[in-house]
């Protein structure tokens, strides 16, 4: 009775959503905003800033010298390692845990 009542009330709820979505809605007329003059902002005075003193000369420094680096013993060249190859006549597709 519960399930029977609640959907009586969902078909009443869209009957009257297609009643808004038809009832022809009415024209208003649009309204006329009234011209508005610009506003004009006033002119500000400019600011007087002091003049700065010249620049100050500074002393160039000497850069340091680096003591130098010692040299590292000569290491002997490894070689470089490389993959196993896979040899051609197996076939990939083939499995060895195969029962």
């Amino acid at each position: 009775m519960v399930i029977s009542m609640s959907l009586m009330n969902s078909q009443t709820i869209l009957v009257e959503a297609r009643q808004l979505l038809e009832a022809p809605l009415p024209e208003l007329p649009k309204p006329e905003l009234p011209e508005l003059p610009k506003p004009e902002l006033p002119e500000l005075p400019k600011p007087e800033f002091p003049e700065l003193p010249p620049k100050p000369e500074l002393p160039k420094f000497e850069v340091p010298q680096l003591p130098e680096l010692p040299t590292f013993p000569h290491l002997p060249e490894l070689p470089k390692p490389t993959l196993p190859t896979i040899p051609k006549d197996i076939n990939p597709s083939h499995s060895t845990a195969s029962p």
